[in-house]
Order: structure tokens, then sequence, then C-alpha cells
């Protein structure tokens, strides 16, 4: 659970009950009742009226509501501009995702920041996204990254030579108008890059992975890091070489 929503757990939490105590809340929430005397501490420090201190229990003082989301102005003009940006550059399936995520986040602002919000003026224009083909790839790699499935890839490099691959998706990265694939490539034994826009053709096998040593994306990133680090370095040389 992310911070932000566990301290909104702890407020819906400390409001439906007349006291509760760090030890009930840390049992809920599944963290140690340290967590929860600085979550509790951070709530107090930003106005919420949580009454009480540890040992004793915590109760919400009389009048306090939630306002709508908590998005200031700013907030939601700055979710306004990158969700629309985002959909330009996602699948199909979480653009639609975004489209009602947005609709629900702004049914709920105040009229202000509503009105703030959707006069933003930054837009994604209909052309230059990702194609239909590139938006189905993304999303079929997406998901089976998420199901652990083997993929099999038909694939064509930037060399215009084409290969056949058998992978185990790790994850999709941006690169700019670009998506690439990072994998373990069961044909290379070895961590492998592709462009999802240069994958003719890719078909879901019925095979799941587990993780395996060596063979994850932390293992994949680690070993860019060391890659990068093993670089030879001038720190002499002028800026923008």
């Amino acid at each position: 659970m992310r911070r932000a929503d566990r301290l909104f757990q702890i407020v819906q939490l400390v409001r439906g009950r007349r006291l509760s105590t760090a030890a009930f809340l840390a049992t809920r929430l599944e963290v140690s009742e340290r967590t929860i005397y600085r979550d509790v501490a951070a709530l107090q420090a930003q106005g919420v009226p949580i009454e009480g201190e540890a040992g004793v229990g915590y109760r919400l003082g009389r009048g306090f509501d939630l306002p709508p989301l908590m998005f200031s102005p700013v907030e939601a003009t700055a979710l306004v501009a990158a969700a629309r940006l985002a959909q330009r550059w996602l699948d199909a399936g979480l653009s639609r995702e975004v489209e009602t995520a947005l609709g629900k986040i702004l049914s709920v602002l105040p009229p202000a920041a509503r009105v703030a919000a959707e006069s933003v003026a930054m837009f994604a224009p209909s052309f230059g996204g990702l194609t239909p083909v590139t938006q189905q790839h993304l999303q079929a790699l997406r998901e089976a990254t998420q199901a652990r499935r083997k993929v099999h890839l038909d694939y064509l490099d930037l060399a215009d030579k084409t290969s056949q691959r058998i992978v185990r998706p790790l994850g999709c990265f941006y690169w700019g108008k670009v998506w690439t694939l990072s994998a373990w490539c069961e044909v290379r034994n070895d961590f492998r890059g592709f462009r999802v826009d240069r994958i003719r053709q890719l078909r879901l096998l019925p095979d799941q992975f587990a993780d395996e040593p060596g063979k994850t994306l932390a293992d994949m990133l680690r070993a860019v890091e060391a890659a990068e680090a093993a670089k030879p370095h001038c720190p002499n040389a002028p800026a923008g070489t």
C-alpha cells in the first residue's frame, strides 16, 4: 500500500471509531506501530485534527471532514495535463482507463478547481501518436508482463533483419515517441531490448514464468547501472561532448 493511501485509510479508520489504538491501526494496515506513530504525526502536521497520543489511542476532532480528494487547483491542473499527454502514448486499454479516472476526479472537484483544471492549455494532438498496431502490441505486452506469460516475437531489428524470439517480458519503457520492451530472451539467454513498433507479430504463450535469480527486472537494472558505471568518464571534457 502506498503511503498516501495508508494516510487516507488511517483517517477513515479513526473517524469511524470512538478510539483507535496504534496497535489496532497497525494490525488493520499491516504495518508496525512505529509507522503508525510517524503517519499520525505527519497527518497532524498537515492540519488533520487527530487527538490523542501513543499508548492511549486516537480520535478525530469534531466537525472534520475530508475535502473532495484534497486536490488543490494546481494539483488538479497537473493531473489533467498529465492525463491528456499520457493518453496519446498509452495502449488503448490504459487510455480508456485514464479517461474514466479523469472524469471521476473532475466530477468531485470544487467548481473553481474544476474550471482551472479543464482550462489548462496543454494538449496532445491526435496525429503523431502510437499506431493502432503498436497500441495493440503494447497492451498485449503489458498484460503479459502482469500475468507473467512468455511471449513469442516476430521481430524486425534496426538492420531490417528478422528473428524469432521467445521472451519473458519484464517491463515496457517509454523513451519519447518510442516504447521498448525489456525482456529475458530465451534464445540469446540474456537480457534484450525490443522496440515495440518493430514487432511484426507477437503471440502470448501458455507458459508462465516465475522470477529466477539473474533473470528479473531488478537484475537487468543492476546490470545496466553497472555497465554505465564502468564507462570511462572525462572530468575535464567540455560540457556537451
